[in-house]
């Protein structure tokens, strides 16, 4: 069994839509691809009934999950040991949606994984709750991450469904999207505070040119999701400018969306040199 170098991370990141429902391609997804750290979002599952054993016997014996009961739920399943794991409560909603693991690597390393609300169907925070919640919710990231000082220092990544797409190619049609929850105008000004908010780093878009498509996410809604291709880059993986030269790869794995009952994410993976 391959064993996490001091120099080499390899992060993935996915939105599982039920871990337990879709442990079996979790279970082949670390077995193919081989991460040092797994991030998964959507578990929708409490705390006590994570599959701990399946993964366990997967090679990754130490596992961090904040789960709530049929929705929501973050998990970090790691090769790497963890000196603290800390879950806010953004929003003080009581939903899980966030889950911090502070890693045993030289220089230290604070892992965060987030689940952003999705926001609903009408893009008006008068009239949907949900949406308003998603904006409050990525104005609190914002907040939070702004009042971290020593922004040149701090060596963070952060993953995790956004549930939103803020590239004109992260969607498959900037025009016709710019009124669909994920990719209008305020969510989008809403990320890039967020991103400014700690001068993150898009890794993902390190590797894809910000003029090429680039999604994670294919609708259910879609008869044949390969042929129409109509996605959004809804998952995203930054890092701080601390880690600015670390990145050393990226891929989404879009066949992953043709894996029997899958998700409509996919994984995202990043292998970074500290």
């Amino acid at each position: 069994m391959k064993t996490q170098s001091a120099t080499n991370l390899k992060v993935a990141t996915w939105n599982i839509n039920s871990v337990r429902l879709r442990i079996n391609l979790v279970e082949d997804f670390l077995g193919g691809e081989n991460p040092d750290i797994l991030c998964l979002q959507e578990i929708k599952c409490t705390t006590d009934a994570f599959p701990l054993k399946a993964i366990r016997k997967a090679g990754y014996e130490h596992i961090a999950v904040n789960g709530q009961k049929g929705y929501h739920g973050v998990a970090i399943a790691s090769r790497v040991p963890f000196k603290k794991v800390e879950a806010r409560d953004f929003c003080n909603k009581g939903d899980a949606r966030h889950i911090s693991v502070d890693l045993d690597v030289p220089g230290g390393l604070t892992l965060h994984n987030f689940y952003v609300p999705a926001g609903g169907d009408e893009p008006d925070p008068d009239v949907n709750e949900k949406f308003a919640h998603k904006l409050d919710f990525l104005r609190e990231m914002t907040a939070f991450y702004d009042g971290l000082k020593r922004k040149s220092e701090n060596r963070m990544i952060l993953v995790g469904d956004l549930n939103v797409a803020p590239l004109e190619h992260d969607v498959w049609s900037h025009k016709q999207l710019l009124k669909v929850v994920s990719h209008t105008p305020v969510e989008v000004e809403l990320m890039n505070e967020l991103m400014a908010s700690h001068d993150w780093v898009d890794v993902m878009r390190r590797f894809v040119p910000a003029d090429q498509k680039l999604y994670s996410w294919w609708s259910y809604r879609a008869k044949d999701w390969e042929a129409s291709d109509r996605g959004r880059r809804l998952d995203h993986i930054w890092v701080t400018p601390a880690l600015a030269d670390a990145p050393q790869s990226m891929k989404v794995l879009k066949e992953a969306r043709g894996w029997e009952r899958a998700s409509d994410h996919v994984p995202v993976v990043a292998s970074l040199r500290l």
